[in-house]
């Protein structure tokens, strides 16, 4: 396993105020959560990365780009930066990823949100036909237009009207920063039929878990629904009136849910 390689990392805010790590999704970067670390404001400070594949980050080794070692070069960071624990959110990727984390790393983080996430797939065969469609996708990162591969991929029924978001365009223009054959990258290496599957796992989560799902995003409304029955300290929310990308479609409950829970008393055992 390789564990050397640094992450490019940005700490925002005061550095005495509790501490949010966030994790963007597929095709993102360290811009994605902006608008809602602004409406948070200085009650918290940000850790914010581009991963392996987005943004800035570029590694000349296609292990680099696996969830097992980009996780571990996430617990270097926090060791390096001398954070003992944190608040964790993830979104889509970010969220499989802050949920390997969380299960594999608890000590290291007092609260955790999931956006639009999942533990994997449970069975081999799930996990080939996953990988087997992932691979069509990264090729069609890698051949065609960027942007018209953009406007197509947020036509998938899990996105729901994103498209009539009056800031779908800035939306497309913070993902036109990234590099289409480094997607290709993160997507065959961390995508879903690729990462180790957390089903079994999630039974033993130690911390107060958040799971937030877009009530028009049916495929994950399923699949948080049975994170929910799996996972001790959990708790499920539902957002009205948005798809997959809560952050996005609406800001203001998203930083609401956030402020509430973190906010809150622990659950316990």
């Amino acid at each position: 396993m390789q564990t050397s390689f640094q992450l490019d990392y940005y700490w925002i805010g005061d550095r005495y105020q509790p501490l949010i790590l966030f994790l963007h999704g597929f095709m993102g970067n360290r811009h994605e959560f902006d608008v809602a670390q602004s409406m948070l404001g200085n009650d918290f400070s940000y850790l914010t990365v581009d991963l392996p594949g987005h943004g800035m980050q570029v590694f000349d080794s296609n292990e680099y780009y696996e969830m097992e070692n980009t996780a571990q070069a996430l617990i270097n960071l926090l060791k390096h930066l001398n954070i003992k624990r944190c608040f964790l959110i993830g979104y889509s990727l970010g969220g499989r990823l802050a949920l390997y984390l969380n299960l594999h790393f608890p000590k290291y983080f007092s609260k955790v949100i999931l956006e639009s996430a999942s533990p994997g797939l449970l069975t081999e065969m799930e996990k080939l036909e996953r990988i087997k469609h992932d691979e069509q996708i990264a090729r069609k990162l890698e051949r065609s237009d960027f942007k018209t591969f953009l406007n197509n991929w947020y036509k998938q029924p899990i996105f729901g009207t994103i498209h009539q978001h009056p800031e779908f365009e800035h939306l497309i223009a913070n993902r036109l920063q990234n590099n289409p054959r480094e997607l290709a990258k993160s997507l065959r290496f961390m995508g879903t039929g690729y990462q180790p599957s957390l089903w079994e796992k999630i039974k033993q989560n130690k911390n107060p878990l958040l799971l937030l799902v877009g009530e028009n995003d049916n495929k994950f409304v399923a699949i948080n629904k049975k994170i929910l029955n799996s996972s001790p300290l959990t708790q499920l929310t539902i957002i009205n009136n948005c798809s997959h990308n809560i952050h996005f479609e609406q800001t203001t409950a998203f930083v609401t849910h956030i402020q509430n829970f973190l906010r809150s008393t622990p659950l316990t055992n």
